[in-house]
């Protein structure tokens, strides 16, 4: 389990990288965020980072634009 100072900044980072997204985009948006837990579970703590996997992530998000 994940300390609070993590959450808090899992959830900075989440809201970051999804400014532009809207809150129903919820596929995309639980597809940046699985991907940003995945990485700080693997160890990964560093915001820069952290966004860099969440950006990445956004690129491929499912939406139903596609």
């Amino acid at each position: 389990m994940l300390d609070t100072a993590t959450t808090a900044l899992l959830r900075a980072v989440l809201e970051e990288v999804c400014e532009g997204v809207s809150r129903h985009e919820t596929g995309a948006r639980t597809h940046v965020a699985s991907k940003i837990l995945e990485a700080a579970t693997k160890g990964e703590t560093s915001p820069d980072s952290l966004r860099q996997v969440g950006h990445e992530a956004l690129s491929h998000a499912p939406t139903m634009w596609r």
